[in-house]
């Protein structure tokens, strides 16, 4: 007999290839219950609700997508600039590949608009703001000023690629973001000698 936690892990599974492949809103709890193998009241033994549900799914992504971009910043040979403009060029060809459907933390976000106060829009701010911080740890060991201020204007390029990327369904979008983050970084002040980086 499966162990609670084996049939809870293939449910989020389950709904986390679905609600990426189809968004939150064309996906039923039955189809999610369904795929992955079990009843609908299992399903909802260990889930109160599909919202709960669509909430483990963004959580699920959160540490996997953190570590992955991290790999790809650490893996990235040269400087800062060239290491960021590393995670632009991974995910441009991750966005090449025919099943690939964008930020599932923007489009879940975007779906529940007007749900501010939804679980899985706080668990989407949650993982942008840690990406951020991640990313500002390592402009601030790189010895750049105000690194908190240069991890979002990164940000904002990453997520503006993510956005046009799907919209033109063209991969080149984060080429471009790539080239304007690498641009960003090597012309970024560095900190004072013996001053604060932040």
């Amino acid at each position: 007999m499966p162990k609670p936690s084996d049939t809870r892990a293939r449910i989020i599974d389950a709904a986390s290839r679905l609600f990426y492949a189809e968004g939150i809103g064309r996906v039923s709890v039955d189809a999610v219950a369904e795929k992955a193998g079990v009843t609908k009241r299992t399903l909802y033994y260990h889930f109160e609700s599909k919202d709960q549900l669509v909430a483990a799914y963004l959580d699920a992504r959160d540490q996997p997508n953190l570590k992955q971009m991290a790999g790809w910043y650490a893996a990235a040979a040269g400087g800062p600039d060239e290491k960021v403009a590393a995670i632009f060029a991974a995910l441009a060809r991750a966005a090449r590949h025919p099943k690939w459907k964008g930020c599932g933390f923007l489009r879940t976000t975007a779906e529940l608009a007007a749900l501010p106060g939804h679980p899985a829009v706080k668990i989407g701010a949650r993982h942008k703001s840690a990406f951020a911080a991640w990313l500002a740890g390592e402009m601030s060991q790189a010895g750049f000023a105000a690194p908190e201020a240069l991890a979002r204007h990164i940000l904002l390029l990453l997520d503006g690629a993510f956005s046009a990327s799907l919209v033109h369904r063209d991969a080149s979008w984060f080429e471009a973001a790539g080239e304007a983050a690498q641009a960003l970084v090597a012309a970024h002040p560095r900190a004072a000698a013996g001053g604060a980086a932040a």
